[in-house]
């Protein structure tokens, strides 16, 4: 028996067949189009649909709520995780979090790139303490803007 859950109401769905996961389902101009293993197919009509996947394909719904990501971010730089204590360090210009409420171990929001003994390497949300050892290039807001820089610094 399929079933769907839904991922945005009335819009998209995961088809399952026995808690397996069949293809998605989306709806855009009263077409429906099914994507999975076998390819796109697309339906003119929900009774199309209903025609291969049974009359209870909107009926038997998953109640399951997927959570939507939470923003995870301190003062305008991304995190890995939920922060926690977030400060900021004016003298360093760094946005500072825990990863927990009870952690002394700080972490730098935002990407960076890290000089180490063999070379340049990319880094998301490093360590404080590994910022201040070695030579840094960052906070950057975005993967692009880091990876920008990696280039930069490894064509010298």
């Amino acid at each position: 028996m399929i079933k769907t859950k839904t991922i945005l109401k009335d819009k998209f769905w995961i088809l399952e067949d026995e808690g397996v996961r069949v293809g998605t389902l989306s709806i855009s101009e009263d077409k429906f189009m099914f994507s999975g293993p076998e390819g796109t197919k697309y339906f003119d009509s929900e009774r199309a649909l209903k025609k291969v996947f049974g009359n209870g394909v909107f009926f038997n719904q998953v109640n399951e709520e997927i959570e939507s990501p939470k923003e995870r971010n301190v003062y305008g730089f991304p995190t890995s995780t939920d922060p926690y204590n977030p400060l900021f360090d004016v003298k360093r210009k760094l946005s500072l979090f825990t990863k927990s409420e009870q952690s002394k171990s700080l972490y730098c929001a935002g990407y960076f790139i890290i000089h180490f003994e063999k070379g340049w390497v990319k880094s998301f949300c490093p360590k404080l303490i590994t910022v201040e050892r070695y030579e840094t290039q960052g906070p950057f807001k975005t993967d692009i803007e880091m990876r920008q820089a990696l280039s930069k610094a490894n064509a010298k």
